[in-house]
């Protein structure tokens, strides 16, 4: 039964985004009840969420130590492809915040992408594919979580890469959307060739592809750091770490719930997830680890600067996810994988939230932009309500989920910086403590000025009249708001937080997730002062923006430090001047040499068929010309010989 529910779980939402991508588009301009389409694709998708969530939950009762299964695949005589499944506690709990995730996406998108009251074209004619594509998306992602095997754990990672990429793209009516889905593409493939080569490398010295004896194998100290810095690119460009974390925040073109589903639960937490399955790898090479923690401290404070002059709401709460997997993988770099893992979930429930939530505003409202909002706090009260309890728990406020998942951060981070605790070096532990703290001011002042600009105010359209969703847009958000608020307690459940217990967690203890000590208290304390800040600031003038406080650092914050112009300028103008000149070369000197022996070759075919065309006297002519040069060239022959 375990070994049908794994195969189960990534299988039925692929069966079905498969079955949806047979499906024609829904003709434009038909209405939502007469596409036959349509309603097909919305029973697949939510069908097949719904399987894959009613599998995770069953495992996730069933499965309480690790489990596995498999057969051979793929063998030419060298290490063997197998096909199978690693279940434990860690990889049910994430499968069931997938697949939850999921199927409020699936429900959320009906109601969604519909002619709205500020569309003046039909949105959902390509309904059928977009459901399709959420789907085959999803089991990408589960295939990543259940696989036993590093190359069918490849597959489903480029999976979600094609698919990111359609999805971003799904809104044809803007410019951008084509543009930032190439961009999400490729930056994401420059990091999966190091993905690429670092599952080579593990699986070659292993002698085998499976995970099983991948982490069973010693490797030499070399080969190991070298294989693990390899996979940390990967991760850097599918968890938008620093520098492969540009194509996050354009990726906003796409549709809302798309955002909610890319930065929830599946594409940014495959790499936290990858790196804490093939901890007990990271242990053995304290280098790795050093670079993924700068990578951390990087990343975290940049996503939470940058979140901090942002005008579109989407915008702000994805550079505030580029900084949350920043607190994910500094966890990591210090040797707590349990504390990456807790972050995970709790950020994949209040980040789902608040996505969707911000859906609603923007449905109602008509715009992204936060300078145009205001005032939505009577007009909308369930919105705002739920969009305080996801603000809340992104800048970890007692007793919210975001509180208790963050301080385990915090605390992991401390304990290496002052005690030298786990296998990592203490000046790693510093950088990650440091900037995880200073994150928590920062973070909580930009959640409150998000909440003051969307809801308190004004209203800065008067003409539109905001009220809170239907119920296809309002359950969603709500059912998203209970484990937004309360997934942080289960940590003091000891089933729990067993399930979170990774492989290098080989003692019979419990992990550790809740720390109640006194170091709780600065991280509240720098709270408070992020949030009254942005509090103050906006009680000067409540029709101003908090941000103006920045000053001349506005737009470099706004910019993301410019690092998008920095990577044009080193990368992609040098990529696409290189690509000019080899195009070039190949037009002029290949082509050239190709095209020009042809040319010549017909000339000379040209020149002797006049020749052979010519009057008897020329052509007698011609024949003595030539009998006159053979007997010449022989003649210097034989005088040279």
């Amino acid at each position: 039964m375990t070994g049908l529910l794994a195969v189960a779980l990534p299988g039925v939402p692929l069966l079905v985004g498969l079955i949806g991508l047979l499906l024609p588009p829904s003709p434009r301009g038909a209405t939502t009840g007469e596409d036959p389409a349509r309603r097909v694709a919305i029973a697949l998708g939510v069908s097949g969420a719904a399987v894959a969530l009613l599998a995770a939950v069953v495992l996730l009762v069933r499965v309480g130590h690790p489990v596995e299964g498999s057969t051979t695949w793929v063998d030419l005589g060298g290490p063997a492809v197998t096909f199978g499944y690693r279940l434990d506690g860690v990889a049910v709990l994430v499968a069931t915040a997938v697949t939850a995730v999921a199927l409020a996406v699936q429900v959320y998108s009906i109601g969604y992408l519909k002619r709205g009251p500020h569309d003046d074209v039909e949105v959902d004619h390509r309904y059928p594919p977009y459901a399709a594509q959420i789907s085959l998306f999803t089991a990408a992602m589960l295939t990543v979580v259940v696989s036993g095997d590093l190359i069918l754990l490849l597959v489903g990672w480029e999976v979600m890469g094609i698919c990111s990429y359609l999805l971003i793209a799904h809104d044809r009516r803007l410019a951008e959307a084509p543009a930032a889905a190439v961009k999400a593409f490729l930056v994401t493939r420059v990091g999966d060739v190091g993905f690429l080569l670092g599952i080579a490398l593990l699986g070659v010295g292993a002698g085998s592809f499976r995970i099983s004896d991948v982490l069973a194998h010693d490797y030499p100290a070399g080969i190991l750091t070298a294989a693990c810095l390899l996979l940390l690119a990967g991760v850097a460009g599918k968890s938008a770490q620093f520098p492969l974390h540009t194509w996050l925040p354009d990726a906003m073109a796409g549709p809302t719930p798309i955002s909610a589903l890319i930065h929830a639960a599946t594409m940014v937490a495959a790499g936290v997830y990858v790196v804490a399955r093939l901890f007990p790898l990271f242990e053995r090479a304290p280098a790795a680890l050093a670079v993924l923690g700068v990578m951390a401290a990087v990343t975290l404070l940049l996503g939470a600067f940058a979140a901090t002059a942002q005008d579109d709401i989407k915008r702000v709460l994805a550079w505030s996810t580029v900084s949350q997997i920043g607190y994910m993988t500094g966890a990591l770099a210090v040797g707590a994988p349990a504390a990456a893992l807790f972050h995970l979930l709790t950020h994949a429930a209040f980040k789902a939230l608040l996505f969707l939530a911000a859906g609603v505003v923007i449905h109602a409202v008509g715009t992204t932009l936060m300078s145009r909002m205001g005032g939505l706090r009577t007009a909308m009260p369930i919105t705002f309500w739920c969009m305080v309890i996801g603000l809340g728990a992104l800048a970890g406020l007692p007793p919210l989920s975001g509180f208790w998942s963050k301080d385990g951060v915090l605390a992991a981070a401390e304990a290496t910086a002052l005690e030298g605790t786990g296998p990592s070096y203490a000046w790693v532990g510093w950088l990650v403590w440091l900037a995880g703290l200073l994150g928590v001011a920062v973070t909580a002042w930009y959640a409150t000025r998000l909440l003051l600009r969307t809801f308190f105010g004004v209203a800065r359209l008067p003409l539109t009249h905001p009220h809170d969703p239907p119920a296809v847009l309002r359950w969603p958000v709500l059912l998203l708001a209970v484990p937004a608020a309360l997934l942080g307690l289960a940590a003091f459940a000891p089933w729990f937080a067993d399930r979170l217990r990774v492989p290098a967690d080989r003692t019979g203890e419990a992990v550790e997730l809740v720390h109640l000590a006194p170091n709780l208290v600065l991280p509240l304390v720098l709270l408070l002062v992020g949030s009254g800040v942005a509090w103050a600031g906006w009680r000067r003038d409540p029709a101003a923006d908090p941000a103006r406080f920045l000053g001349p650092l506005r737009p470099v914050f706004a910019r993301a430090f410019r690092l998008d112009d920095v990577q044009d300028a080193l990368v992609v103008r040098p990529t696409t001047a290189l690509a000019r000149a080899v195009r070039t070369g190949d037009e002029l000197g290949v082509d050239g040499l190709v095209e020009g022996s042809g040319h010549a070759a017909v000339g000379l075919g040209g020149g002797l068929a006049a020749l052979h065309r010519a009057a008897l006297p020329r052509a007698a002519a011609g024949v003595l010309a030539g009998a006159l040069l053979i007997g010449l060239a022989v003649a210097l022959i034989g005088v040279a010989t």
